[in-house]
This record gives structure tokens, C-alpha cells and sequence, in this order.
């Protein structure tokens, strides 16, 4: 199931990501950002009143830095927009893998904000390595 949800999740930014771009070419970067966030609050609370609201009271149980993925989605949705804008959705979605790549590569070797620490082999660089021998060959072809 977590290969599906992977899936299903490189799908739709994918997605998000063109149709942000698109809209935010005709109401504007900031408007789109609002917008699309609005959206996803409304799909949200209508999810949550269909199957609960009891996890909500757990929330301020985690340490406060943990309730600013809101605040990091705002930045994320921006700066989709403009690297597809203009770079291409292409030549965007690679940078933008390449860095989720060595963040989450860095998140795992050192064990950061929780998470289990993945001793890291010679195989993690060398597919960095390949993945950004990708991104020059589509720079410059």
C-alpha cells in the first residue's frame, strides 16, 4: 500500500502542480497560492466530517515546529509555480526530486526530527549522482 500511496502522490503534485501553474498565470502566483490552499481546507473538513475529528485534540501534543507544514505547503505551492513557469514541469519536477532526494537523504542518515536512522551505503550518492547527470542532459538538450 505504501508504493500506492507513492504513486498516487507523484501523480497528483504532478497534477497540482501544472494546474497551480495554470491558474496562477490568470489570477496570479499569490491569489493561486491562497486559492489552492482554500480548496484543500474545504476537501479537508469535508473529509474530517465524514470520518471524525478525534485525532484533532492531539495536536498540540507534538512539538510546536511540527504544526508548520501549513506554512511550509504556502511556500512549496509558490515555488512549484514559478520553477514550472519558468523552467518547464519537466526540467522543475527533476530539481525539485533531486532536492527532496538529498533532504530526505539527509533526514534518514542523520535520524532527523524523529525519524529512525538509515546508515547510508555508496548506492544513495551514486543515484544522486545519476539523477543529476539527468537534470544536466535535460539542460542542455
Amino acid at each position: 500500500m505504501g508504493i500506492l500511496y507513492a504513486i498516487l502522490a507523484g501523480l497528483f503534485i504532478s497534477l497540482q502542480s501544472v494546474f497551480n501553474t495554470r491558474l496562477g498565470e490568470k489570477v496570479g502566483l499569490w491569489e493561486t497560492t491562497a486559492i489552492v490552499h482554500a480548496t484543500g481546507l474545504l476537501v479537508a473538513m469535508a473529509i474530517l466530517t465524514r470520518v471524525g475529528w478525534g485525532g484533532l485534540s492531539n495536536a498540540f501534543e507534538v512539538n510546536r515546529a511540527y504544526l508548520l507544514g501549513g506554512a511550509f505547503g504556502v511556500v512549496i505551492v509558490y515555488s512549484v509555480m514559478n520553477g514550472i513557469g519558468r523552467l518547464g514541469a519537466a526540467q522543475a519536477t527533476t530539481i525539485i526530486l533531486m532536492t527532496q532526494l538529498l533532504s530526505a537523504l539527509a533526514m534518514d542518515t542523520f535520524g532527523l526530527f524523529g525519524l529512525e536512522q538509515v546508515p547510508l551505503t555508496w548506492t544513495k550518492p551514486a543515484g544522486l549522482l545519476v539523477i543529476l547527470a539527468g537534470i544536466l542532459i535535460f539542460k542542455i538538450v
